[in-house]
């Protein structure tokens, strides 16, 4: 598989990707515009990460809708959004698509608020609370970019899947460790390869429930 090392190769590969039209690629232009100016007030991302943004940010959200039909299942809810990413990028590229950007930081969540409504994404609400506050809703797709180990991040947000709802978790060096160490839940997840980092994985499947660990069975 043919990884992407820098902004070019990334802007390449969304430029020829079939779910970029012309207006998705002007909100990614307009979304990395807003992220400049707004990091300078407030640590979105790190300042290495931001001259790599179409690599380390874009295209690294962007790929995760890969793994999703073009029609993609709604809601779809990002946990965790902080910076907007995965979740503003899934709405820059699909505006008809419900996305709920989970995050309970004051400044993030005004910062995805403004981003979101320059960008003219009406389909995009902020649930600005910690997630255990929120009332669960049946999510058709649930993202994470780096916010909870894999067990933890289950109990805090399986009341929000069926067993339809794609799970999309990037996950980099940890994620087939994090896979075969989870206990407790009956899934069908896999690791499939990062664009954007040879080492790196994103986690996919979708879950069941919960399931009976054998008594003296090590967790």
């Amino acid at each position: 598989m043919t990884v992407l090392t820098s902004n070019e190769q990334a802007r390449a590969w969304l430029a020829n990707w079939p779910g970029a039209d012309g207006p998705a690629l002007d909100r990614l232009e307009r979304l990395v515009a807003l992220l400049r100016e707004e990091n300078a007030r407030q640590n979105l991302v790190s300042a290495g990460s931001l001259e790599q943004v179409w690599l380390r940010h874009i295209a690294d959200s962007a790929q995760l809708l890969t793994h999703v039909p073009r029609e993609t299942p709604q809601p779809w809810i990002d946990l965790g959004s902080g910076a907007g990413f995965p979740g503003l990028v899934v709405a820059a590229l699909r505006p008809g698509c419900e996305v709920v950007l989970v995050e309970s930081r004051t400044r993030r969540i005004e910062w995805l608020t403004r981003a979101a409504g320059a960008l003219g994404l009406d389909r995009v609400r902020v649930a600005g609370a910690r997630l255990e506050t929120i009332e669960p809703f049946r999510a058709g797709v649930i993202s994470a970019r780096a916010f909870a180990p894999l067990g933890r991040l289950l109990d805090l947000s399986a009341r929000f899947s069926t067993s339809d709802t794609i799970w999309l978790l990037p996950k980099g060096r940890s994620a087939r460790d994090e896979v075969d160490q989870l206990d407790g839940w009956s899934h069908t997840f896999h690791v499939e390869h990062s664009l954007t980092d040879a080492e790196a994985g994103v986690i996919v499947g979708q879950v069941s429930g919960r399931v009976s660990v054998k008594k003296g069975r090590k967790r």
